[in-house]
């Protein structure tokens, strides 16, 4: 057989990244004020961010997807089967901002170390680890169109607009004279760690009032969170802070906040609004290239525009077609294709490999009226069957497992399961077929499971998931 080049996707497309170690970090969780040890763990290709709870039964996981969002209230909260993780935006912000694409985050309690209520020590100990470049290609949802959404009740709003890069900007206006009207941008994720990450979250005096009475911030202090004071404090309340915090006084500073701290900059509230942003948008679960506006954000819209981009994408990805030159040479032509595959006519259903990677594979097959099943199906109304267009795509999912093997002419390839199966289209004689598999999983002890996709007339005619076995011939 003659051997033939990889073909793989633009150089010019980014790897995808995880860590080269596992680091940990302890502290204590801002509302539940109990200790806490979370480990960030490195991470397969595609595996994305997701959260661990060691300390539960079965140590279930919950990955970080704006579907699970149960909860906003002073953060934004996951649940799974009953398993939760609150405050998930600091550490997703973090990873998002130094751009680590797989990691998971293993906890022993339902919430993240607040630390000092920015990202700053994540984004350290993520930079003490090191980065490491994976082999297949980051996933990236490219804007071309404007898309919004708007909380009518609050009048928060976010947008993305088409840009060259993730841009990031936030307008915060709190009504109050304490605060004002801020602004924050990140024109680029290179500016994360220097101009982001050290944000600190913050609290108006009359919510930490609430909080304190209902018992929410356990594990808050002085260096975790900044507190505008927004109305008179009086001599009880004072009391109460100081007993709260564990200090022996307190006192307003002229700029309006608690003292014990030091603003980083002049617009702390609205960059940390920027890192809540970047941490709940990571719930969409794709990387974004496209400029954020986000009007007076808050987790709810933030996560509500998360939930709505990412079903977006969903769908967009489900229902695009991608485009191949047909007219240049086949990476394999039909007596490479024998080579590789036991199929022969009339049951060898694909006619040319177009692309072929360690992780997918695009083959094609020119459907014409001298196909034999057309005799039957149907007489007078030619319609090739969708199980036949089942086997093309496992034909060519067939090239992509048997390339793995020095001898594939030795094996032959049986399906194990077809899952998810979805016919879109009638496929008619004089239609070209275009079959591109992907992998799900790496393949394992000659296993291959792989997400297939069927198009024609430039759309999407068929789909579905398929697990296939390589075994050698008696």
């Amino acid at each position: 057989m003659t051997n033939s080049k990889k073909i793989t996707a633009s150089d010019t497309k980014m790897k995808q990244r995880t860590i080269n170690k596992e680091i940990i970090l302890k502290g204590v969780g801002l509302h539940t004020g109990a200790e806490v040890t979370m480990k960030f763990v490195p991470a397969p290709e595609n595996h994305g961010y997701a959260f661990k709870r060691v300390d539960l039964e079965g140590e279930p996981i919950i990955e970080a997807d704006a579907n699970y969002v149960v909860n906003t209230q002073r953060g934004t909260n996951l649940e799974k089967r009953g398993v939760k993780i609150q405050t998930s935006e600091h550490v997703l912000a973090a990873l998002v901002g130094m751009e680590i694409d797989n990691v998971l985050i293993e906890l022993d309690a339902p919430e993240p170390p607040i630390m000092d209520g920015s990202s700053k020590y994540f984004v350290e100990a993520l930079e003490i680890v090191g980065a490491k470049e994976q082999e297949a290609e980051r996933e990236e949802y490219v804007v071309k169109d404007v898309i919004s959404f708007k909380d009518d009740a609050t009048g928060s709003e976010i947008t993305v607009i088409p840009a060259d890069t993730y841009q990031v900007t936030t307008m915060v206006d709190f009504g109050t004279k304490v605060l004002g009207t801020q602004n924050a941008t990140l024109n680029n994720l290179s500016e994360f760690k220097d101009e982001i990450a050290d944000a600190r979250t913050f609290s108006f005096l009359h919510e930490l009032e609430m909080l304190l009475e209902n018992g929410l911030i356990k594990g808050g202090d002085l260096n975790n969170a900044i507190v505008y004071v927004d109305k008179e404090i009086s001599e009880d309340t004072m009391q109460k802070l100081e007993k709260a915090f564990d200090k022996k006084k307190l006192s307003v500073k002229p700029n309006g906040i608690l003292d014990n701290l030091t603003l980083h900059q002049p617009n702390e509230a609205a960059r940390h609004k920027l890192l809540d942003v970047i941490g709940d948008l990571a719930l969409i679960g794709t990387r974004i290239q496209g400029k954020v506006i986000a009007n007076k954000p808050g987790h709810y819209v933030n996560t509500q525009f998360a939930k709505k981009l990412a079903k977006m994408i969903k769908l967009e990805k489900r229902n695009s077609v991608p485009k191949y030159d047909l007219d240049k040479p086949p990476l394999m032509d039909i007596h490479q294709i024998m080579a590789m595959l036991p199929h022969r006519p009339p049951f060898l259903l694909i006619d040319r490999i177009l692309e072929l990677s360690d992780t997918h594979v695009v083959g094609m097959k020119n459907v014409t009226m001298n196909e034999p099943f057309f005799v039957g199906h149907f007489p007078g109304a030619p319609v090739m069957p969708g199980v036949l267009q089942i086997e093309a795509m496992a034909q060519t999912g067939g090239i992509l497992v048997l390339s793995t093997v020095p001898d594939p002419e030795n094996y032959l390839t049986l399906f194990m399961k077809i899952d998810n199966v979805k016919f879109k289209q009638k496929v008619l004689p004089g239609d070209t077929l275009i079959f591109h598999c992907s992998l799900i999983s790496p393949i394992r002890r000659g296993i291959c499971h792989m997400q297939a996709y069927a198009y024609a007339n430039s759309k999407l005619v068929c789909e579905a998931e398929m697990m296939a076995q390589i075994v050698k011939k008696k």
